[in-house]
């Protein structure tokens, strides 16, 4: 399983279509434990209109846990096969983490929200 996580300087980038690069951690569903990291170049310009969706898609990515993001952006990823989690923030290996551990849930807001923790 691959988690894809926006990110600036090692935590979740709060504008999706803006962010540095894509953390994406490979984890063992069965223990619950992250045994690979990679980073992926943002694309230039928005988030939504670039090819990043099938991109990660391709990689294997069924997860992005994200800070703020649209609804085009949600509705990109999602037909790529790609569950989003809004409303997170904080350090992306932690956010990982919690993910796994089924404490991390989607907030549902969109790109409007902004300065707000993930929801547990």
């Amino acid at each position: 399983m691959k988690i894809a996580l926006p990110t600036r300087q090692n935590l979740i980038d709060s504008h999706f279509g803006h962010c540095e690069y894509f953390t994406v951690f490979t984890a063992d569903d069965s223990n619950k434990k992250i045994t690979a990291q990679e980073t992926v170049a943002s694309p230039a310009g928005c988030g939504c209109k670039s090819n990043i969706a099938h991109v990660l898609s391709d990689m294997g990515v069924t997860v992005m846990i994200a800070g703020n993001m649209g609804d085009g952006a949600v509705n990109v990823l999602n037909s790529a096969g790609i569950e989003v989690l809004r409303g997170c923030s904080g350090d992306v290996k932690e956010a990982a983490l919690n993910w796994l551990s089924g404490t991390l849930v989607d907030s549902g807001d969109s790109c409007h929200a902004h300065d707000h923790e993930c929801h547990h």
